[in-house]
């Protein structure tokens, strides 16, 4: 999936989610909310605070 496929998915530019993926900007509660229902994970998870991916 290219970025400019995920920021459609999120609602946000390619810019901004490429910035998301570099560090380069902290990632919102709503985008984490949508990556983790998209990608069926837990929040948790994708913050690498739990191993499990369960939600």
């Amino acid at each position: 999936m290219t970025q400019r496929e995920m920021a459609q998915i999120l609602h946000c530019s390619q810019q901004v989610y490429s910035n998301y993926e570099l560090g380069q900007r902290d990632v919102p509660t709503d985008i984490l909310r949508r990556l983790s229902m998209y990608h069926n994970v837990s929040v948790d998870y994708i913050l690498e605070l739990s191993d499990n991916p369960q939600r």
